[in-house]
C-alpha cells in the first residue's frame, strides 16, 4: 500500500512539474523584460512610424484617424486582446491644414517663418499690418473701423538674449534628492498677456471679429533661432473647435521676424504681407475616440492595471515628443509584456490594458471620458466626481508618460505616501538605468489627473528634461530627430516592470482617501 501510495504522489508532483512550460520555474519576468526592453527595443520604429509617417495627429483631424488605423493594427497584430476604439465627444469640429506660405512684399520682400493656428479658416489675400497697441476699453474702442482687411498684430516685442547655457539638460543628484524630499506640489508656470487679463483680451477678440481683418498674428512666446511655438486659434466665445464659433485666420511668427515688422512699423515705414492658407474643417459628427487593448489576466483578471499616454498632438511638428514619445514607450511596454509571457510562459494575474487618449491637448477630454463612462458619474461640464461606478474600485493603478524624451528618473506619487515603499523595492531592479526618486509631489497637465480625480491610484514618471520646455513641446521642432532612443528605452523597460509587478502582487495598489460622499454616492 506504501509502495503504491509513494507512485501516485510522485505521477502528481511529475503532472504539477509539466503542467508549467519547459523551464519558466527558472524565469525571471523582470530580467526577461530588460533584456527585451534595452537589448531588443523596438521603441524607435514604433515612434518613427508615429511621427514621420503618421504625424502630426491634431484631435479631430484625418492624420488622428490614419494614425489610428496604423496603431489598431499594430497591436493585433502582435496579440493584444479586445483591441477596439472607444467613443468619446462631442469634441467639435475637427480641422486639417492644406497649404500655407506667408511673405512679407514691402518695404522689402522676404520670406516668413510662420504657422497657422489650429483651427483657422482659410484665406488669400495681401494686407497692411497695423499693431494693435491698446490697454484698456478705451484704446479698444480708437480702433473701430480701422482693421477691416488688415493684418492686425497684438504682441509686443519680445527681446531674444543667445542662450549661454544648453537648451537641453538632465536632473543632476542634488535636484534629485530635492524631489524626493518634498512633498509640496511644485506648479507650472502659466503664460499670461500684459494687456489687462481674461476679460481685456475678450473685449479685444469681441473688436477683432467684428472689424473682420484679413488675419492677426502674433509672435512665439517662446523660443528663437526659428522655432515657433503654436497652438490652437482664438474666439471670443471660447473653444475654437466649437461648431458656431467666429474665427479670424491666425498665424504665429518666428520672434525674430516678427520683431523686424514691429520695429519697421514702429519707424513709421508701412509693412504689407501676403498670406495664402487653404484648410478644411472637418469631423462632422464632432465625436472622437481612445485606443484600448488588452492582454488577459488569469485568477484575478476582473482586476486591471492600466498604462497609457496621449496620442494626440499639436500640428506644426509630428508630435514627437509630445506625446510620440509617451505613445510609443507605451506601445513598447506592451510589446515587451507579450514577449515576456512567452518567452518565461508566466501569465500576468491581473488584466494589463494600455490606453492611447485623444484629446489631452484640449483638455484631458479623452482620459476625462473614459474615467466618466468607466468609473465615475459627473455633473454636467464639471471635472469634480459626484458618485464612483462599481468598477472603479476593480483598477489597481494607471501609469502614464508624457514629459518628452527624457528617461524615467523616478515617479511622483501625487501625495501617496503608502505607495512608497512598494515602489522603493521595485525601483532596485533599476538602479544601474539611473532610476529610482520618489517624491510625494503632484504634478499636472496630463491624463493620470483624470484617474487620480476618482481615488484610483495614477502615477506619472519624472523624466530628465532634455529640450522639452525650451525647444519642442508644442513647437516646429517636435520632430522624431529629437528623440533619445536610449531613453525612451529605458523608460519602456522601467514602465513594463511596474506594470507587471501591479499585476502580481498579491494586494492591489495602496489608494489615498477619498472624500465619504463621493465614496458612498449612488452609482
Amino acid at each position: 500500500m506504501k509502495k503504491i501510495l509513494s507512485i501516485c504522489i510522485c505521477i502528481c508532483f511529475i503532472s504539477v512539474v509539466t503542467a508549467q512550460p519547459a523551464d519558466n520555474m527558472d524565469k525571471n519576468p523582470i530580467e526577461t523584460i530588460k533584456k527585451i526592453g534595452i537589448n531588443e527595443s523596438q521603441v524607435m520604429d514604433i515612434a518613427s512610424w508615429m511621427t514621420d509617417i503618421y504625424g502630426p495627429r491634431l484631435t479631430a483631424s484625418p492624420m488622428l484617424d490614419k494614425a489610428t488605423d496604423w496603431a489598431v493594427k499594430e497591436l493585433k497584430n502582435w496579440g493584444m486582446s479586445n483591441v477596439h476604439l472607444e467613443e468619446w465627444g462631442p469634441f467639435g469640429r475637427g480641422w486639417e491644414l492644406n497649404h500655407f506660405e506667408m511673405h512679407a512684399m514691402s518695404p522689402s520682400y522676404y520670406p516668413i517663418i510662420a504657422y497657422p493656428k489650429a483651427w483657422s479658416p482659410s484665406v488669400k489675400g495681401t494686407g497692411e499690418v497695423i499693431f494693435l497697441n491698446a490697454k484698456n476699453q478705451e484704446d479698444l474702442d480708437s480702433y473701430k473701423g480701422k482693421l477691416a482687411g488688415k493684418i492686425v498684430m497684438i504682441d509686443t516685442i519680445r527681446e531674444v538674449k543667445d542662450p549661454f547655457e544648453a537648451d537641453a539638460k538632465r536632473y543632476d543628484n542634488s535636484e534629485l534628492l530635492e524631489m524626493a524630499n518634498s512633498g509640496i506640489p511644485t506648479p507650472r508656470p502659466r503664460r499670461g498677456r500684459n494687456a489687462g487679463g481674461f476679460n481685456f483680451n475678450t473685449e479685444m477678440w469681441k473688436l477683432i471679429e467684428a472689424e473682420k481683418p484679413l488675419a492677426v498674428i502674433d509672435r512665439s512666446y517662446k523660443g528663437d533661432l526659428g522655432t515657433v511655438f503654436v497652438s490652437g486659434a482664438r474666439s471670443s466665445e471660447g473653444r475654437s473647435q466649437d461648431v458656431d464659433n467666429i474665427i479670424v485666420p491666425q498665424v504665429t511668427l518666428s520672434v525674430e521676424q516678427y520683431n523686424r515688422i514691429l520695429r519697421t512699423i514702429n519707424k513709421g515705414i508701412p509693412v504689407t504681407l501676403n498670406l495664402d492658407m487653404a484648410s478644411s474643417y472637418v469631423n462632422p459628427d464632432q465625436m472622437e475616440h481612445n485606443i484600448i487593448a488588452e492582454i488577459p489576466g488569469t485568477d484575478l483578471a476582473d482586476e486591471v492595471v492600466m498604462f497609457g499616454a496621449h496620442f494626440d498632438s499639436w500640428h506644426t511638428g509630428t508630435g514627437a515628443t509630445d506625446n510620440a514619445a509617451g505613445s510609443s514607450v507605451m506601445m513598447e511596454v506592451a510589446r515587451i509584456l507579450l514577449q515576456t509571457i512567452k518567452e518565461t510562459g508566466i501569465k500576468p494575474r491581473r488584466t494589463l490594458r494600455i490606453a492611447l487618449w485623444t484629446g489631452e491637448e484640449q483638455g484631458l477630454y479623452g482620459s476625462r471620458g473614459y474615467v466618466g463612462k468607466h468609473y465615475a458619474d459627473f455633473p454636467p461640464n464639471s471635472y469634480t466626481p459626484q458618485a464612483l461606478k462599481p468598477d472603479q474600485k476593480e483598477v489597481s493603478a494607471y501609469y502614464n508618460l508624457d514629459n518628452g524624451t527624457g528617461k524615467i528618473r523616478g515617479i511622483y506619487t501625487q501625495g501617496n505616501q503608502d505607495v512608497v515603499p512598494i515602489f522603493r523595492s521595485w525601483f532596485e531592479d533599476f538602479k544601474d538605468l539611473g532610476a529610482g526618486t520618489i517624491t510625494l509631489e503632484n504634478t499636472g497637465g496630463t491624463d493620470h489627473l483624470a484617474f487620480d480625480a476618482v481615488g484610483i491610484p495614477g502615477f506619472q514618471f519624472i523624466q530628465d528634461p532634455i529640450s522639452y520646455s525650451s525647444r519642442t513641446h508644442h513647437s516646429n521642432m517636435d520632430n522624431f530627430d529629437h528623440l533619445v532612443a536610449e531613453d525612451l528605452s529605458q523608460a519602456a523597460t522601467i514602465i513594463a516592470a511596474f506594470v507587471w509587478n501591479t499585476s502580481q502582487q498579491d494586494a492591489q495598489i495602496p489608494r489615498k482617501p477619498i472624500d465619504e460622499d463621493l465614496k458612498t454616492g449612488t452609482n
